[in-house]
């Protein structure tokens, strides 16, 4: 059943768009669900933990996370770092930079964007773009 879920919300994992808005869900499906162990416990987090006003937050833990799994260049960069918590502590900048960029970029009411339509694509391939940018900074700055 949450595969299915899943499968509705980020398509079937076939290509490099679809399998990084798979692991962006699952994240989102974790934050919310993190200390659900049973399909009662999620049922009543649900209903108890997802509201109008939480679904920007869970909106913007999405597109970070779809950003992040769609900009391989960020792990080909950490693999690069041989001490563990160095890797670890870039890791949480770089995911907290593209959470930045993605909650600037968020339009002021997400609720009246098409998500699974042109405006919704472009602001996600935008914040891809932007990362990509903001990467090619970091990287001239050094």
């Amino acid at each position: 059943m949450l595969d299915e879920l899943i499968t509705y919300v980020a398509g079937d994992g076939n290509d490099l768009d679809s399998q990084a808005a798979r692991d962006a869900v699952c994240e989102v499906l974790d934050e919310v669900f993190a200390d659900a162990d049973t399909w009662d416990e999620m049922t009543d987090t649900a209903e108890a933990g997802v509201s109008r006003e939480n679904l920007v937050p869970l909106l913007e833990t999405f597109l970070s996370q779809y950003v992040y799994n769609r900009v391989p260049v960020v792990a080909e960069r950490l693999s690069r770092i041989t001490d563990p918590q160095a890797a670890r502590h870039a890791d949480e900048e770089m995911r907290q930079i593209i959470q930045d960029l993605v909650t600037l970029r968020l339009p002021d009411d997400p609720f009246t964007v098409d998500w699974a339509g042109p405006q919704g694509r472009q602001i996600a391939e935008d914040a891809v773009r932007i990362t990509y940018e903001t990467l090619q900074s970091l990287d001239d700055g050094e």
